[in-house]
């Protein structure tokens, strides 16, 4: 996925979860929206370089987005919204190798209670449903998930399971959007209550897969596998 043209600045400060105050490199004083609802750990820092993106459409209050964060040497995508998008190019790509050979790909697509689907692929004889999460949390040597409680992610657990149940295929789909080279695993200290749901829908038989993005100030897309830290 290209970006669209990215403007640097830094950051003054993240609040309410969806605003950030950010003092462009020409001076400008600018606030943007977040699109991330987690605590961000790890990705972001006062004074931290960022990058944004200015859309001139008369129907938003705030006319940039922040899209990249940069914490080391590392760049991290902090707008969750990219993974869906990355995911879908990397399975019409060829690049996903266990999500290939379906006939059609249909994003958000209703399901379970009240639920969306990320992307559910089809064929004749199987329909595989795709949940696709944002990972950018680093703890000590790992890349991790989640980096809040999240009781929407076991919601979405427990329908993926169902969906086995219902004879079709889940698959849990983990996208690293951070150019680390760390491994994943699941960050337990943070919400238990997801741990123990994810154990037990890997017994009902959903899979699990996660990928590493490749990022640079010009473009990111799903470039490689990697595997979860056994538990």
């Amino acid at each position: 996925m290209q970006f669209e043209k990215l403007i640097k600045g830094k950051l003054v400060k993240r609040y309410k979860r969806f605003l950030a105050d950010i003092i462009l490199d020409n001076g400008d004083e600018i606030t943007a929206h977040v699109p991330n609802s987690g605590a961000m750990t790890s990705c972001i820092e006062e004074n931290c370089d960022v990058w944004v993106t200015f859309h001139d459409n008369p129907k938003r209050k705030l006319k940039y987005t922040l899209e990249l964060t940069k914490m080391s040497e590392n760049l991290i995508c902090t707008n969750t919204g990219v993974a869906n998008k990355i995911a879908i190019e990397a399975i019409q790509n060829g690049v996903i190798k266990e999500l290939q050979d379906y006939e059609s790909l249909k994003p958000e697509q209703k399901y379970g209670q009240n639920s969306r689907i990320d992307i559910l692929l089809e064929n004749e004889n199987e329909k595989c449903y795709v949940e696709v999460k944002s990972v950018s949390l680093k703890i000590d040597d790992y890349l991790a998930f989640p980096d809040a409680v999240t009781s929407r992610g076991t919601k979405h657990l427990n329908e993926l399971a169902q969906m086995v149940k219902d004879g079709h295929r889940a698959v849990m789909l983990y996208v690293i959007q951070r150019s680390d080279n760390l491994p994943f695993r699941l960050a337990c200290e943070i919400d238990k209550k997801y741990c123990e749901a994810f154990k037990e829908v890997i017994k009902f038989g959903v899979e699990v897969l996660v990928y590493h993005s490749y990022i640079n100030l010009e473009q990111i897309y799903i470039e490689k596998a990697t595997t979860i830290k056994s538990f």
